[in-house]
């Protein structure tokens, strides 16, 4: 699923306009990117958490010729499923 998928969806779950439906998703969408820009999680509840984690600089290696070299401290972003949800997935892999 794309964001074009999403949009369509909302387009016919909830009966708007596909520039309406669009800019309600570029909304939501802008609200937790800049939430998260600024450090803080972002979490739904009984679907999942995002967080932001710092990772330290640490050394690297090229597995075709061995070299090291310095990888550089980043912050990422983590997702963590909520309990709720990660049941509902194991539940619906079992049946299958």
């Amino acid at each position: 699923m794309v964001k074009a998928d999403i949009v369509r969806a909302i387009e016919l779950k909830l009966g708007l306009s596909h520039t309406d439906a669009s800019d309600q998703v570029e909304g939501i969408l802008h609200l937790v990117k800049s939430t998260l820009t600024e450090g803080e999680p972002v979490l739904i509840s009984g679907f999942g958490q995002w967080k932001v984690r710092e990772k330290k600089s640490r050394i690297g290696r090229n597995p075709k010729t061995k070299e090291e070299y310095e990888i550089s401290p980043r912050r990422v972003v983590t997702f963590y499923p909520s309990n709720v949800w990660r049941q509902e997935i194991v539940k619906s892999l079992n049946k299958n």
